[in-house]
């Protein structure tokens, strides 16, 4: 599997502002989730775990899907696993400067770890970096669904988009946790559903405090894998250290949210963010010189 990134990240950014097409982000599925994050990446309990003990808990979201038999919260039928809402965790998506395929600086909400200057991860290949993006797009691939590399291909703006799938052979392995096999390990169970009240309804006014956010990170920490129980132990301990997180993530998103315009809007040089995240520690990227 080969694939062109350089000057794109279709798969970090929600491009959609850029183009006139109606695009679904990977979307699929009779249960639809209750944010409008695009693309928001599922990690696995471990990697829940990892992100909060290296101080990124603050980076984490979670989503949950609507279903017309689920649990009702705050007027919202929530999926639901045996009578507690089902949800994953994910990366958030600050509104960010950055200006993919060419195109004109524009604020769009992108993942939390993309450089808006050079469109690179900084967790690529390092111990955060999330198996899900590292495979991406061969669980795609395997289950013959198109990819965010042929959305670019067909939709992107201008001419930069060009050819991003270069080989459409997924990788050995490329294969998605799906089914029992994704519960406590991909998939969670919240517990408690009354204690979500409140929650649900900030979760889709795109509300969400540190306090909601720690919870669901707790509860996918807790998790014991194909079982849906939680620990009780393991939740206080990774609540205390996701609600209390004190990493660069937590600073700049809420830095990008203060002066970011609607989504959307014109932008300035995504070179700003050396001020605002590379001089409060983000990692940085290696640029695409030094990539083969």
């Amino acid at each position: 599997m080969r694939v062109d990134c350089e000057g794109c990240a279709g798969c970090c950014i929600d491009w959609r502002p850029l183009t006139d097409a109606d695009i679904d982000h990977e979307r699929r599925g009779s249960r639809q989730p209750l944010d409008e994050t695009a693309n928001l990446v599922p990690l696995t309990r471990a990697e829940v775990r990892a992100f909060v003990d290296r101080g990124h808990g603050d980076a984490l979201t979670p989503r949950l899907f609507a279903d017309d038999d689920g649990v009702r919260i705050d007027g919202h039928s929530v999926a639901a696993i045996d009578g507690r809402p089902a949800f994953y965790v994910g990366l958030r998506k600050p509104p960010k400067p950055v200006a993919p395929f060419d195109a004109d600086p524009t604020w769009l909400e992108s993942c939390v770890f993309l450089d808006p200057v050079t469109l690179q991860c900084r967790l690529h290949g390092g111990e955060l970096y999330p198996d899900t993006c590292g495979a991406y797009p061969g669980e795609n691939l395997s289950l013959a669904v198109e990819t965010e590399c042929e959305r670019v291909e067909a939709h992107a703006p201008g001419e930069a988009a060009g050819e991003r799938l270069r080989d459409d052979e997924p990788p050995d392995g490329a294969t998605p946790l799906l089914g029992p096999a994704a519960l406590g390990s991909k998939l969670f169970a919240h517990p408690e559903p009354e204690r979500l009240s409140g929650v649900v309804s900030r979760l889709v006014a795109d509300e969400l405090t540190a306090a909601d956010r720690a919870e669901f990170v707790a509860v996918a920490a807790a998790s014991a894998p194909g079982t849906g129980a939680v620990s009780d132990d393991w939740y206080e301990r990774y609540h205390e250290r996701a609600r209390d997180a004190p990493s660069w993530t937590g600073r700049t998103i809420e830095r990008w949210q203060t002066i970011a315009d609607a989504v959307g809007e014109p932008a300035p040089d995504p070179d700003c963010a050396r001020k605002i995240e590379d001089d409060d520690g983000a990692p940085p990227t290696p640029g695409w010189d030094a990539v083969e």
